[in-house]
Order: C-alpha cells, then sequence, then structure tokens
C-alpha cells in the first residue's frame, strides 16, 4: 500500500505525492488532461506538437534542457489520445529546478515564429518516418476510421494528415495551449526522497502564483454502436501480408475493461498464450501475432495483428483467429489460465511499482482519473475477474458485426 498525499492549489493544481526512501532522486510527473481526442478534426496533431513545443523555450526560460542537464537530470514527454505526460527526475537536492522548469513552460510558452517553424519541422519529419516511410506505417490511418466515424479516436496521435502540421499558424498553436494547458487541467505527481511538506512547499512557490485558466469544454461526440462488420483491403510495397483485426470495447472506467484486458493477455501475452502457441508454434499458420487493448479512456478497442506464414492466405489466417475467438465465446476459460494471467499481471505491477518514476507517472494518472489510491485496487479488480465474465466479455466483443478487418497485401 502506498502512503499517498494530495493538496489542491487554489489556482486548481492537483497535486499528489508519495516519499522513496529508498533513492536519492526525485521524480516530478505532470499529467494534462488533454490528448489527440480534444483537437479540431481540422487541426489534428497539436497536442503531439505541443509536446515538443513544451522544450522549446518558455517565458523566462530560454533553453529547458541546458539547466536540467546541468542538474544532472533526465527528461521526456509522450502523448495518446486522451492525455499529454510529462516527467523528469533529479537527484533529491536539485528537485526545485524541477519545479521552477515545470512551472514556467506552464505558464507561458515563447510562442515565436522560429520556435514553431523549428517543432512544426521535427514533427514534420516524424509523420513521415514513422507513417509514410515505414512498412505498414498507415496501418493506424487506415484503421482508426475504419472502426470510429464520428469519435475522434478516428485519427492518430501523431495527427490525421501531415498539413494539419504542416500548416499550423501561431495563432492556432497559441490558442490551444492557452485552453489546455494550465494548473486546473493538471495533476503533478511527486516521488522518490522528498518529503510531503517540501513538495507540498516547493508546489506552492513555484505552481502557486500560475493564473488558472478558462478550459475548452469537451463535447465529445459518442460513437454510435456498430451494427455490421467493416472491412478494408489495401496494397502496398511491404515485405509481407499483414492482417489486422479491431473490436468495439468499453471504457476505461467500466469493470468489463479488465475482463477485455485478460482476454488479450489470454490470447497473446507470453509463448503459452493461445494465438502464439496454437496459430504460431503447433499449427504454424502464422509468423508472428500479437493482440492487445487501446486502453482509452472512451469506448476502446482490441486489435489483433499478425503476419501469416509463408503459404497461408489472409482468408486462412483470418479464418484461424475467428476459431480461437469462437473457443473464447464458446468455453469458459479454465480457471488455471485465468490465474496465469492474472499472476502475471500482479508481478508486472509489483515490479513497475518499484521505480519511483513509475509510481509517479501511475499516481498522476489515477488521480486524474479517478483518486491516485486506485493505483492500490489495480491488482484485486484483476483478480475480480471471473470465468463466466470473459465468455460473457467476449461473446459480446467478439461478434462479426463489431469488428473491423484490415487485410494489409504485399504489393
Amino acid at each position: 500500500m502506498f502512503d499517498i498525499n494530495r493538496h489542491t492549489l487554489d489556482n486548481g493544481l492537483r497535486l499528489v505525492h508519495c516519499q522513496d526512501m529508498s533513492t536519492q532522486m526525485v521524480a516530478l510527473n505532470i499529467v494534462y488532461d488533454v490528448g489527440a481526442r480534444d483537437e479540431h478534426p481540422d487541426h489534428t496533431g497539436f497536442a503531439h506538437l505541443f509536446e515538443h513545443l513544451m522544450f522549446g523555450g518558455s517565458l523566462h526560460i530560454p533553453d529547458y534542457d541546458t539547466p536540467m542537464q546541468q542538474a544532472g537530470g533526465e527528461n521526456n514527454a509522450w502523448t495518446n489520445n486522451d492525455i499529454t505526460n510529462y516527467y523528469l527526475t533529479l537527484p533529491r537536492q536539485n528537485a526545485e529546478i524541477g519545479f521552477w522548469l515545470e512551472s514556467d513552460r506552464m505558464l507561458q510558452l515563447v510562442f515565436s515564429p522560429q520556435s514553431l517553424e523549428v517543432q512544426r519541422s521535427v514533427v514534420s519529419e516524424e509523420f513521415k518516418q514513422r507513417c509514410l516511410n515505414q512498412p505498414y506505417g498507415d496501418v493506424g490511418h487506415l484503421l482508426r476510421p475504419l472502426a470510429y466515424h464520428v469519435h475522434p479516436y478516428q485519427w492518430p496521435t501523431i495527427g490525421k494528415e501531415l498539413s494539419h502540421i504542416a500548416q499550423a499558424t501561431l495563432d492556432q498553436v497559441r490558442d490551444f495551449f492557452y485552453h489546455h494547458y494550465a494548473p486546473n487541467n493538471a495533476v503533478l505527481a511527486v516521488t522518490g526522497n522528498i518529503s510531503w511538506d517540501e513538495a507540498r512547499r516547493l508546489t506552492q512557490k513555484w505552481f502557486g502564483p500560475l493564473p488558472a485558466r478558462q478550459i475548452a469544454p469537451r463535447r465529445l461526440p459518442q460513437e454510435p454502436p456498430q451494427t455490421e462488420e467493416r472491412r478494408l483491403t489495401v496494397e502496398r510495397p511491404v515485405p509481407l501480408d499483414a492482417l489486422f483485426m479491431a473490436f468495439h470495447t468499453c471504457r476505461r472506467d467500466e469493470p468489463d475493461y479488465y475482463a477485455t484486458d485478460i482476454l488479450s493477455d489470454i490470447l497473446a501475452n507470453g509463448r503459452s498464450s493461445r494465438l502464439i502457441r496454437r496459430l504460431v508454434h503447433e499449427q504454424k499458420r502464422f509468423s508472428s501475432i500479437d493482440a492487445y487493448i487501446s486502453g482509452s479512456r472512451d469506448a476502446g478497442l482490441i486489435y489483433i495483428s499478425g503476419k501469416p506464414a509463408p503459404g497461408t492466405s489472409l482468408d486462412e489466417a483470418e479464418a484461424a483467429i475467428r476459431e480461437e475467438l469462437e473457443q473464447l465465446c464458446q468455453q469458459p476459460v479454465d480457471e488455471r489460465e485465468l490465474e496465469k494471467v492474472k499472476n502475471k499481471f500482479e508481478s508486472t505491477q509489483i515490479f513497475s511499482n518499484i521505480n519511483y518514476l513509475n509510481v509517479a507517472t501511475n499516481l498522476a494518472w489515477f488521480e486524474l482519473t479517478g483518486r491516485a489510491e486506485d493505483i492500490d485496487r489495480e491488482v484485486e479488480r484483476y483478480r475480480a475477474v471471473t470465468p463466466e465474465q470473459l465468455q460473457q466479455v467476449a461473446n459480446r466483443i467478439f461478434s462479426r458485426e463489431n469488428g473491423c478487418v484490415l487485410h494489409y497485401r504485399k504489393q
């Protein structure tokens, strides 16, 4: 159990803290409640662009990285469809530098044409490298709009089109910042070798003077239930055919989320999982195969993807997967198989939360989506899943009318 402290500043910033005396380091993790789902359909990729812009200089600090490196620290960030996450680690005696750096860029970025041009160029090159010039790089741009017709999950975090970033104006970027990046739209988690009194004092000192802002209202169109199967076939200059399938699932905060995650592990987590053991090793229908969930806050997807082995067509490969899915629908998962998956998850959780930085990331996430104390309840929520629940969820999500199929053929 984690000893968690919390405090909310007058400007709305939520602080959560957990001390770890076993390290000489301190971690700060700031999660902003903004992701790709908050973008305008004609101006996508902005949340990811800000992942880069936030390192391009702020009001009083023209260069973020230099003082961080001089203090012996490291930092990075990542973005998904739901949130933007920034984190850093510093030696405990230099922890205040992290509060100073993060508060200044929360206050105001430089917003110069030069900074925008530099970061826009970086993001554009990343788009080209990951999505245009890499085998199977456009799968997200094909499968997401196949699955989502109205919800903004229909575009990847990197953006719908390269032109959306290439044509982004300084006014558009500035407007996006002031409506999303604010103390009243963020959670700060502080962990490592720092006391609660010191964490609270430094948070108040550096973040307390920041003004709250008018956060853009979130009015996301909800995806209607899918009533018939959706299919797409493309040809690309890739080395091998590939099969991609996606099925609609529930929201992150619903009980069936945990059952869905367990189903993905039963299918393809480890050599003894069903798809890998049967379709790769025994039947040799696939050279590789995977299954995973999107983990999104709104109704998400469970993905199954694989590359058929030589001599196996995409139709045969798809039929083999459907046979395995049908077994999950018709027969309850054996208690021993389920216990193995639960044990693996529990051990992963325990080892992950040994690291003070991982704890900071997890505390910020759980505080944003509920309460930080939920970090202690994840294992019991997975433990509570039964074979009967798994069978019910499998029957609901693995029906043909709930699925999307992408045949990605070698040209």
